[in-house]
């Protein structure tokens, strides 16, 4: 998720972490690439029923936002498969085709502040049916480019328009769902995100490899018109199940969230916060991106469809970092993240070591530690911002984190150049030495409430 997610991963999927000021007042921290962190578990002891949920909230407006989610995280990282093969077809350095990963995420990052205040004026539907139906344009446009400065550019626009669905739809459903369903409607939004970013790494890697039409031969391009036809798809039937928004928005004014962006600056713990956002979305960028290229040499020589299947190990993060939410509701932010990126440093370490099943064995690692790092991360932004300004925390948190991923498409290459996949790793093991120093330096323990 990624992301990560994340992205989240693969995600990088999308984060959430809710706690109530009162019976009227909704607090939410959101990033992208991520998974639900609740002082719940996001995954309810006892099994639950899709449609288990009140009445004012349908079974049709759940899967519109499952729907919501895929579509977007159908596009983020479409191209990691596709990065070797991209090398070869235009000539170029692994950081110039790691621009493609980095072109997306810097659109994220650039849009997503202003996707919220677009929201509030004109409705929160209009925005993620839109964004939808408009993601599908730059898209399929991908799939005519002749060069790769083409390729980015249009990726870049895939960037700008994706929090349109996914930064807004977190929002809608917090507002939209009665407070006791909020968790439960997020987890399965949630794993369509999770979902999307594998199956669009699918859809971009097999159609490269195989023959997917009888008589067109195997091209990239085909997977960015596919995934185009998926989008438009989705955003036709996000229409017609998404029920219109039923509370008003009411957000900062201009001046009033300026001043809450200067006051965020001026917090210790956040400014320690958005650094650990940059660094976890690094890690996870870096190692699945490169990561690719180390899989399509020899030995392994995997081909682009080979190596978009690597990305099922992100599903794992589906049930550890629900879990996860429980255990850091437990212990503290500040304990979860240093453990889990402990745990992913051994993952990273490991694809040192040849053989397959090694190599996935540490992807797993990397990647679940990753996705807790997440979780652990967002739920902070809840004890470090003040009320009233946990919103733009949360969303300068999120410009940070794609910040990250986006500088992760890049530098690396450079790394490479140096000492290939093993000189990547040691970037990767130093960011997250850093991620843990700055929590445990930047992040105050905190008072753990019984539950």
């Amino acid at each position: 998720m990624h992301g990560p997610a994340g992205d989240t991963p693969f995600l990088i999927p999308v984060m959430l972490r809710t706690r109530f000021e009162s019976m009227d007042k909704l607090v939410t921290e959101d990033t992208a690439d991520a998974v639900v962190a609740t002082g719940e578990s996001a995954v309810a002891d006892r099994a639950f029923d899709v449609f288990d949920i009140p009445a004012s909230a349908s079974a049709t407006g759940v899967i519109a936002v499952t729907l919501a989610g895929i579509a977007a995280f159908l596009n983020l990282y479409a191209t990691q498969p596709l990065l070797p093969m991209f090398a070869k077809y235009f000539g170029a350095s692994k950081s110039a085709v790691g621009m493609t990963i980095s072109a997306s995420t810097i659109g994220v990052a650039l849009s997503a502040p202003f996707c919220g205040l677009l929201a509030e004026r004109i409705g929160r539907k209009r925005v993620i049916v839109s964004s939808t139906l408009l993601l599908a344009l730059p898209t399929i446009l991908a799939a005519t480019a002749t060069s790769l400065s083409m390729l980015i550019f249009w990726r870049f626009l895939q960037g700008v328009v994706m929090p349109g669905i996914f930064g807004v739809t977190i929002a809608y459903i917090t507002e939209e769902w009665p407070p006791a369903n909020v968790a439960r409607v997020m987890s399965i939004y949630v794993s369509g995100t999770v979902l999307g970013g594998f199956l669009g790494r699918v859809f971009t890697g097999f159609p490269a490899t195989h023959r997917i039409i009888p008589s067109i031969a195997p091209s990239w391009h085909l997977g960015f018109v596919f995934i185009g036809l998926c989008d438009l798809a989705f955003g036709i039937v996000i229409a017609k199940w998404l029920p219109r928004d039923r509370k008003t928005a009411h957000g900062s004014t201009p001046h009033r969230a300026g001043g809450n962006i200067l006051r965020h600056f001026r917090n210790p713990q956040l400014l320690a916060t958005y650094a650990v956002g940059f660094n976890v979305l690094f890690s996870l960028v870096a190692t699945f991106t490169y990561i690719t290229f180390y899989l399509a040499a020899d030995p392994y020589r995997f081909t682009p469809a080979q190596l978009s299947w690597l990305f099922v190990v992100y599903l794992v993060g589906l049930v550890i970092t629900p879990v996860a939410g429980v255990w850091i509701g437990k212990v503290g932010s500040r304990t979860a993240l240093v453990a889990a990126v402990i745990v992913s440093m051994i993952g990273v370490t490991i694809t040192l070591f040849h053989g397959l099943p090694l190599i996935l064995l540490g992807l797993v690692l990397c990647s679940s530690g990753v996705f807790v790092c997440q979780s652990a991360s967002t739920s902070y932004i809840q004890f470090a911002a003040p009320a009233g300004g946990r919103a733009s925390a949360a969303g300068l948190y999120v410009a940070c984190y794609y910040i990250g991923g986006s500088v992760a498409g890049v530098l690396p290459g450079y790394f490479w150049d140096f000492g290939g996949w093993t000189a990547c790793v040691v970037l990767v093991l130093l960011v997250q030495l850093i991620t843990i120093t700055i929590a445990t330096v930047g992040w105050k323990p905190q008072q753990l409430r019984p539950r």
